[in-house]
């Protein structure tokens, strides 16, 4: 149903798209407008998935981040100093998706005046004036822009950290962060840090190395890992142990009730020793 649902808001943003009925400038050729819309849906899903991938790969020790060249450029230029650059990433990346929706918009908004027997696939005027809302180019963007590429990022994190593009755009959107343009974040977010006594999770949880020291490292082979999966497991801050939602516990289960029957035997043999 949801694919038959994508297919039709499709098919009407590319009809008008092709008859030049949207909101798009006047003076941009048709075909430059199809090609704008792919183009920039495609930048914000990509922006959406390296999203999804830092944060998964915050979660990782160096050895499992890869060994490509540029996902370890990648990690470099994010983790170095303190970190900075992750949240820095994070209001370049809003302000870059920002302006490409401001163009999506533009795009995707359909202008057909009802009454002229001009409708969309000859559509009667109400459901044409429904068209016009831009709800179709919505639901496009919301999906093939978004969506999509966050389920595939969260599954294969790696992926997209070794690709190139994640490399250039994470460079243009620090530098769309260091203009200044939204830097009140950074006050507003230093506020909310001060008065609720936000700490790091490294605090409560250490790096995933000290986990890892200590035999707390993440186990991926028994994750069920799949497409909209995460491959890291969340631990809630201050908690005392991992909170495991996509690992099957039965054979822990069961290697713990075995030990414990090991130990009880072992305790009944002691004791029948001391009788004798």
């Amino acid at each position: 149903m949801s694919l038959a649902l994508l297919g039709f808001a499709l098919a009407v943003t590319l009809e008008a798209l092709f008859q030049g009925q949207t909101t798009m400038w006047e003076g941009v050729p048709n075909w430059a407008s199809v090609i704008l819309f792919f183009f920039f849906m495609s930048i914000v899903g990509f922006l959406e998935a390296m999203q999804i991938a830092f944060f998964a790969v915050t979660k990782m020790t160096k050895d499992e981040q890869g060994d490509h060249y540029f996902a370890k450029k990648t990690c470099h230029l994010l983790f170095k100093g303190k970190g900075r650059n992750l949240p820095s990433f994070m209001i370049g990346r809003q302000l870059c998706v920002t302006l490409c929706f401001f163009i999506i918009a533009r795009v995707t908004t359909l202008n057909v005046e009802t009454g002229t027997g001009e409708n969309i696939f000859g559509v009667s005027d109400p459901i044409q004036n429904f068209f016009n809302t831009g709800l179709m180019g919505a639901f496009v963007t919301t999906i093939l822009g978004s969506i999509a590429w966050q389920l595939v990022a969260s599954a294969f994190p790696i992926a997209i950290l070794s690709n190139p593009l994640t490399y250039i755009l994470l460079w243009f959107c620090l530098l769309l962060e260091w203009t200044g343009i939204v830097a009140g974040a950074w006050v507003v977010a230093a506020i909310n840090k001060k008065v609720r006594g936000f700490k790091r999770d490294e605090e409560y949880v250490g790096t995933p190395e000290e986990r890892a020291a200590k035999k707390h490292e993440d186990h991926d082979e028994n994750l069920h890992v799949g497409t909209g999966h995460p491959r890291i497991p969340v631990q809630p801050a201050g908690s005392g142990e991992f909170d495991l939602h996509n690992v099957d516990d039965d054979d822990d289960e069961d290697e713990d009730a075995a030990k414990k029957a090991e130990e009880k035997a072992a305790a009944n043999e002691e004791a029948a020793e001391e009788k004798v």
